[in-house]
């Protein structure tokens, strides 16, 4: 979309197509190493367990040895697009 080799500069190639400029320059940052552990993780916990959600499997990571906020896995239950199901027993 945005030419940077243009002579139309990339400010008025963002106004022409209604985008903000910071999101031209944005450069997404790469998951850290840790995140890919947890999201392995919680990927297998969900296999295994698919109505967890993310207390139960912020819990199940405490016992793995994980320091993991509750926040922080659902952020990465979010990013992974990862929901939980009802549970069998109810």
């Amino acid at each position: 979309m945005i030419d940077r080799g243009s002579d139309l500069p990339v400010t008025s190639q963002a106004r022409l197509l209604e985008l903000s400029r910071s999101s031209v320059y944005y450069e997404p940052r790469p998951l850290s190493e840790r995140d890919l552990v947890l999201m392995r993780r919680m990927d297998e916990l969900h296999l295994k367990w698919p109505f967890y959600g993310a207390r139960k499997l912020r819990r199940e990571l405490m016992f793995d040895g994980h320091a993991v906020g509750l926040r922080h896995v659902r952020t990465l239950m979010r990013r992974m697009g990862m929901i939980s199901v009802r549970s069998p027993t109810r």
